[in-house]
């Protein structure tokens, strides 16, 4: 529930008992005293409105209270008296109540803004386009009232190399954005100086191994994609990347899964065929653990054919409306960053004119809708019409095999 509605309905409750509990008292004079229960109306007030608001309806619950003892003839009674101080002193306490959760609400936005901006600011805007790779990048941070996380990525580029980063560090808050920063210093350190894939990873081991505690990690899936037509593959305990053929085929790439960044190093590198029109999705656990109401896992197979449809920006929108449709109420329960490649090899170019930038000789990809059943078409190669049926049952297959 938003703030502005929970208010609403905070607003509207604690009036609601101001004028019913008033009425039910003008019907029942001489028979039972109500003025005891105005003091809850500050109170609904406190629970979601300022101050000011609540010292409103204290006002009005302390006025109601006097009169009460009028229109009732209470006041022969000395326990009106207390009934109006009981009033009273609830009706202030509720306004305390308010200002300090307030204050306290407020602080914890500024902690979550300054936290959000740290990771902003932590993250690198990516080139669309490193000579022969195509590149779209999302962050998505999780549901309301989550502190932010630990994902990152990053990318690393010279005449020689070209390598993708995609990580998650335990935790979350403050502290992971900071263990987020040191993660790509380790990244750009090492991946500048190894000549391995693997020797990358075991130095940034090393280097984190020296900040983190016993129990503080980083998943992490490091990709080289220097040579035109390979693709090498280290994985730190992170899900697998995916990838997807420019025929619309799909293989999550289980490279031997070493352990995490920070708790002992030895990695193996895995190379897979790399081709024009391939696309690589890498991501972290906020899509592959995205849950739905029953706490069934977002199938992945199914994914491969928004990840092949139209541009690598589009994708990924394409994506992420997949995931938030698969959550209860489209809010994401985790962070979600992904990292879309594709190749793009050199007979694809197309002719630019001096001073355009690089990220716009990505050959232009016809913008087709992704349908949400079946029967769907890859922009990129001719692939045959599927049934529904047939859709539905190939990708129930697909995902048995992951299992």
């Amino acid at each position: 529930m938003t703030r502005d509605r929970s208010q609403v309905i905070g607003t509207a409750l604690a009036v609601a008992w101001l004028v019913g509990f008033t009425m039910i008292d003008l019907f029942a004079s001489g028979h039972v005293v109500l003025s005891p229960l105005f003091a809850l109306a500050p109170i609904f007030a406190a629970a979601v409105l300022p101050a000011a608001p609540t010292a409103l309806f204290a006002a009005l619950a302390v006025v109601l209270s006097i009169a009460s003892g009028f229109w009732s003839n209470a006041w022969d009674d000395p326990q009106q008296t207390v009934r109006v101080v009981d009033v009273t002193l609830v009706s202030f306490v509720a306004v305390i109540v308010a200002a300090v959760r307030v204050r306290r609400e407020q602080r914890h936005e500024r902690v979550s803004e300054i936290a959000e901006v740290a990771q902003r600011t932590v993250l690198p805007v990516l080139p669309k386009r490193v000579r022969d790779v195509g590149i779209a990048v999302r962050y998505v941070s999780a549901a309301e009232d989550t502190v932010v996380g630990g994902d990152l990525y990053d990318c690393y580029y010279s005449d020689r190399q070209m390598r993708f980063l995609v990580g998650d560090v335990c935790g979350k808050g403050i502290a992971a954005v900071e263990h987020a920063a040191r993660v790509i210093r380790a990244y750009r350190q090492a991946a500048a100086t190894q000549e391995t894939l693997a020797a990358v990873a075991e130095e940034m081991d090393e280097y984190l191994t020296r900040f983190f505690d016993d129990e503080e990690f980083v998943t992490a899936c490091l990709v080289d994609t220097t040579e035109p037509d390979k693709l090498t593959v280290v994985n730190c305990g992170h899900p697998p990347a995916m990838l997807v053929r420019a025929d619309g085929s799909m293989k999550l790439l289980e490279a031997p899964t070493g352990l995490p960044l920070g708790l002992g190093g030895g990695y193996d590198e895995q190379t897979y065929p790399w081709h024009s029109g391939d696309r690589l999705l890498m991501y972290t656990d906020g899509l592959s653990e995205a849950r739905d109401q029953r706490g069934e896992f977002l199938p992945l197979p199914p994914l491969r054919w928004v990840v092949s449809a139209d541009g690598l920006d589009d994708a990924l929108d394409h994506l992420l409306e997949a995931v938030r449709r698969h959550v209860p109420a489209g809010r994401m329960q985790d962070d979600l960053a992904v990292v879309l490649l594709e190749n793009i090899l050199a007979d694809d170019r197309q002719p630019v004119e001096p001073g355009v930038e690089a990220a716009t000789r990505i050959p232009p990809r016809p913008l087709t809708p992704v349908p949400q059943q079946a029967n769907r078409r890859l922009s990129r190669a001719a692939v045959p019409p599927v049934s529904e049926a047939e859709f539905v049952a190939q990708s129930a297959a697909e995902s048995a095999e992951q299992v």
